[in-house]
């Protein structure tokens, strides 16, 4: 195989996890599956705050290289090559 593929490849593994991580520390919305199994938790007046903030913000990165970390994986890697 190809250096550049096992470099994508690193890339790839460690944005997953990064991204599992960084999804599983956002707090619930009172929406969806968390409030499904939580039930329904108080709601605080302040909104977001930096913490929320800088948390989309590195869980947007994340997402953005192992979508492109994806797209570089099909280009490169060619099994049985």
């Amino acid at each position: 195989m190809n250096p550049i593929v096992y470099v994508v490849l690193a890339v790839h593994v460690l944005s997953s996890i990064g991204l599992i991580i960084f999804v599983l520390l956002h707090s619930g919305k009172g929406t969806g599956l968390s409030s499904m199994l939580g039930g329904s938790m108080p709601t605080t007046g302040s909104g977001t705050g930096i913490v929320e903030k800088n948390l989309d913000k590195i869980t947007i990165i994340f997402a953005s290289t192992y979508a492109v970390s994806a797209l570089l994986l099909m280009i490169t890697y060619h099994p049985g090559s």
